[in-house]
């Protein structure tokens, strides 16, 4: 099939297409740069798409979106990452509907934050929202794809927890430090942490296309949630290093100042992956001491 990817130069959109590629689907990119023979250009905050490059695909997996902890956040940073999601998710539903030959499925990334930090509360996809700003941006990233869902498009909007790989995302910036042996929780170590695997993560993308029963929120997040604390002590025996130190909480907060370090690092959510497992998914990697070997290789 014909599948049209945006965000697909970043972590997670990189090994989508060659994933889709790897099993013989054909894939359109939806870029901002003028684009190839084989992609299609748009621009969400100007609010124009090339619909005429997108006629006949068969499915889109939409992830584009600003980072959310890779810069404190600062009323620019909040507005940006609000219109890098919300604007771009509506003017793709908008156009998909409005298509002569409109794809059947969409694929729209969101996050575990759309349940806000709730302790040690187990949490499916049948939990209501949370409080805060990251469930705020979750929500109304979510209700942007409501065009394509009113229009007929079987839309599934995946929760993604952390996702796990050495080259990127969260994972890699901590790595330095562990391996120097001076890695640790992070304040109290009892917030929980949604993880998933970046293999399990594609492997979820996939298995939302081509499972019709998927459709709503899907938790992207392996069976298995860790606490910090617990996440700490897996990454420093994979890695072979202590992991005994502890960064107090009011330290990351004036490092990354108090809303993002109490909503990102210092709170979290305990979810399951009740939709992936009831509709036949099998994690690669279930537990986190699995996920972190597959990722960091013994080092010679």
């Amino acid at each position: 099939m014909r599948v049209v990817v945006s965000g697909s130069t970043g972590l997670i959109g990189r090994s989508v297409v060659a994933a889709l590629g790897a099993r013989g689907d054909a894939v359109t990119p939806l870029v901002r740069r003028p684009p190839t023979e084989d992609e299609a250009r748009w621009d969400p905050l100007a609010g124009t798409i090339d619909a005429g490059a997108l006629e006949g695909a068969d499915a889109v997996v939409h992830l584009a979106g600003a980072g959310i902890g890779d810069k404190r956040w600062s009323a620019a940073r909040r507005r940006e990452i609000v219109s890098s999601r919300v604007q771009s998710t509506a003017l793709l539903a908008r156009t998909l509907v409005g298509l002569h030959r409109p794809p059947t499925v969409m694929v729209s990334a969101s996050a575990v934050g759309f349940y806000g930090d709730r302790g040690d509360e187990e949490l499916t996809e049948a939990s209501p929202a949370g409080t805060g700003f990251l469930a705020d941006v979750c929500r109304a990233w979510e209700d942007a794809t409501e065009p394509a869902a009113h229009g007929g498009l079987r839309v599934v909007r995946l929760r993604s927890g952390v996702v796990v790989a050495a080259h990127g995302g969260a994972l890699a910036r901590q790595l330095p430090l562990f391996r120097l042996g001076v890695g640790g929780r992070l304040g109290s170590g009892r917030q929980w942490l949604s993880w998933i695997s970046l293999s399990d993560e594609v492997g979820a993308v996939l298995h939302a296309l081509d499972e019709p029963a998927l459709q709503g929120p899907v938790n992207a997040t392996a069976p298995a949630p860790v606490t910090n604390r617990d996440f700490t002590s897996a990454l420093g025996r994979a890695l072979h290093r202590p992991a005994v130190m502890a960064v107090p909480g009011f330290a990351l907060r004036v490092a990354l100042g108090s809303e993002l370090a109490s909503e990102m690092v210092l709170g979290g959510q305990r979810a399951l992956p009740t939709r992936l497992t009831a509709t036949g998914y099998v994690f690669e990697h279930p537990d986190i001491d699995s996920a972190l070997l597959a990722v960091l290789p013994p080092r010679l």
